[in-house]
């Protein structure tokens, strides 16, 4: 290796001295834990009200979504302890959401919103987590978002998904009875698989409009000569209309 001149590696240090000076004034501070904001007594119960919140939600969801009234209030009076106004701002939150589900069932934004916040606050840490301040003020602002009324253009609100739902379970009843009776009343099936794409193209349920579709098209075959093929065609009808109630079932949980 050619030598470097004195004049050389003078210039250098020189150069890098600013940045080594300000290497060595961070050097202490490297590898400290940063002092805890809470005691680790008051974020246990955090940690633990939040496990107890997550798991009363994940059990009850479906049955009874009004069993984590007591979870969320408990995590409330933390809050309050903590003094954190980020915590405190998402547990009166929660508890707003408690007193929607005392008074309805939660449509499915609400759901997913709750879903998400009781995923969000089982992450290492508790309240000494960097991110727990931001994602507090995100599902704050997310659970409040659900439970108004959407203003969205083109989106759907749990009213017209009930409605549809409810409209569609009569018309698969019908295509059914049309199904029982001999000959098989195909203007019936018809009607109701039409009427039924109409309403699924409306508020834009495509899977079920395009179940319905396929309905139409075995419909059509049922005006074949062969009878095999009208029995074939029958069954695909029956087939395709258990489909559609599942996805029904789907859009109504």
């Amino acid at each position: 290796m050619a030598d470097i001149p004195d004049k050389d590696l003078a210039e250098t240090r020189a150069a890098l001295a600013p940045t080594l000076d300000a290497m060595a004034s961070i050097l202490p501070w490297v590898g400290k834990s940063q002092p805890l904001r809470f005691s680790p007594e008051l974020n246990k119960r955090w940690q633990d009200a939040c496990r107890t919140l997550a798991e009363h939600w994940t059990t009850h969801a479906g049955s009874d979504p009004t069993a984590i009234r007591p979870a969320v209030f408990s995590l409330l009076g933390i809050a309050i302890e903590a003094g954190d106004a980020d915590c405190l701002h998402l547990g009166e939150t929660l508890a707003s959401v408690a007193d929607h589900l005392e008074q309805r069932a939660p449509g499915n934004r609400l759901i997913a919103a709750l879903t998400a916040t009781t995923e969000a606050l089982l992450d290492e840490g508790g309240l000494e987590n960097p991110k727990l301040a931001g994602r507090a003020r995100h599902f704050s602002e997310r659970l409040a978002s659900a439970m108004r009324p959407s203003a969205k253009p083109g989106e759907r609100s749990d009213v017209l998904d009930r409605l549809f739902v409810q409209d569609a379970d009569e018309r698969l009843a019908r295509m059914h009875e049309a199904l029982d009776v001999l000959p098989i009343d195909v203007y019936a099936l018809e009607l109701e698989s039409s009427e039924l794409i109409q309403h699924a193209e409306q508020i834009e349920m495509w899977g079920i409009y395009h179940l319905a579709r396929q309905v139409q098209n075995f419909v059509l075959q049922l005006s074949d000569a062969s009878e095999a093929a009208q029995d074939q065609a029958a069954q695909d009808i029956v087939h395709q209309l258990d489909l559609i109630e599942q996805a029904l079932r789907a859009v109504d949980c």
